[in-house]
């Protein structure tokens, strides 16, 4: 017999990950911006990206945990995608966590150099050059896992992978122009996302 996860424990469990994804990443922030930015691309593309984000992770998410609109979308998921939803969201905190302690006042929101910015090859980030994207990868899974509706639960998995696809080159680009050869030879080295793949 098939045991199915009751919907809200899915809603409540991912926005509990959320929270605490925002409180991890509070105190680098701040820490952040106190450090100058000497080079930003926040343009209307990077604008438009970050809306996005904010449409798949929260706005879509609250509007299915809120209200029926999605409703007509929803689907049966069985308990055991709950609890694999729950592992890669375990996974996505603590890799979001380390991806910003090893970048430490070198993190932003956007695409941005800081005075004395550093190339940052230690840590996570020997193995994948962009870390926090797979992170965040995690966290897309987890939410489509736990939400049992194709809409909600594949919004923050379509905006990201726009994201994705519409940053990637423009941010290797800045860092090949920033850090030069240096740069190339640790792209070189590693992987974008997944450690020896890809």
């Amino acid at each position: 017999m098939q045991i199915y996860m009751s919907p809200t424990v899915g809603i409540v469990t991912l926005f509990v990950g959320f929270i605490i994804s925002a409180a991890i990443r509070a105190p680098f922030e701040a820490r952040s911006k106190k450090v100058a930015t000497i080079k930003n691309q926040r343009d209307e593309l990077e604008v438009f990206l970050l809306v996005m984000m904010a449409v798949g992770l929260i706005v879509i998410p609250l509007v299915y945990a809120l209200t029926d609109v999605f409703s007509f979308a929803d689907h049966a998921l069985p308990a055991a995608a709950y609890w694999i939803g729950v592992l890669f969201l375990i996974a996505y905190l603590w890799l979001f966590y380390r991806s910003h302690a090893d970048l430490g006042t070198n993190w932003s929101v956007t695409l941005e150099i800081k005075n004395n910015h550093a190339l940052i090859t230690s840590g996570v980030y020997s193995r994948i050059r962009h870390p926090m994207y797979t992170s965040i990868y995690f966290y897309a899974i987890a939410q489509l896992l736990l939400f049992p509706n194709w809409i909600a639960g594949a919004a923050s998995l379509l905006a990201f992978t726009l994201m994705y696809a519409c940053r990637i080159a423009r941010e290797e680009r800045m860092m090949a122009e920033t850090f030069g050869d240096t740069y190339t030879d640790y792209a070189r080295k590693t992987k974008r996302l997944i450690p020896g793949l890809f």
